[in-house]
């Protein structure tokens, strides 16, 4: 039996804020972007990751009342949710390109660990470390 992660998900507040930060800054590209009433089903993927895509939802109805919806809101805007990792050949070099596409870094790229890593925060608050290979 095969098994695979097909899809990841994290809560935005705006879903066309997050395809404007994802796509045109960070440079991933739509896979899917379907609605279902008010429902969005929203995903994003690596170009050169075609096997995984990143979802980003809106918290509320259908798997949401409006507390919870609230709720989840105020953790992501407070960067509670764990951490997403993007790998990067050079961090030092994405920095720069990302900075200059108006990505706004918490953390400059740092050498530890045997590697560099960088930090940043989606619109919504989502926290994001960039680590190079």
């Amino acid at each position: 039996m095969t098994q695979s992660v097909n899809v990841a998900g994290l809560y935005v507040r705006d879903q066309d804020e997050a395809v404007a930060f994802y796509v045109d800054k960070l440079g991933f590209v739509i896979h899917t972007d379907v609605r279902n009433g008010d429902y969005r089903w929203l995903t994003v993927q690596a170009a050169d990751q075609p096997s995984f895509q990143l979802g980003l939802f809106r918290p509320g109805p259908p798997m949401h009342d409006a507390a919870t919806a609230q709720a989840l809101e105020q953790m992501v805007a407070k960067g509670a949710m764990p951490p997403l990792v993007l790998q990067v050949d050079d961090c030092r070099a994405a920095y720069e390109r990302l900075r200059q596409r108006g990505v706004e870094f918490t953390q400059e790229p740092v050498a530890r660990y045997g590697t560099v890593d960088a930090g940043f925060r989606d619109p919504s608050g989502n926290g994001w470390k960039m680590v190079q290979r």
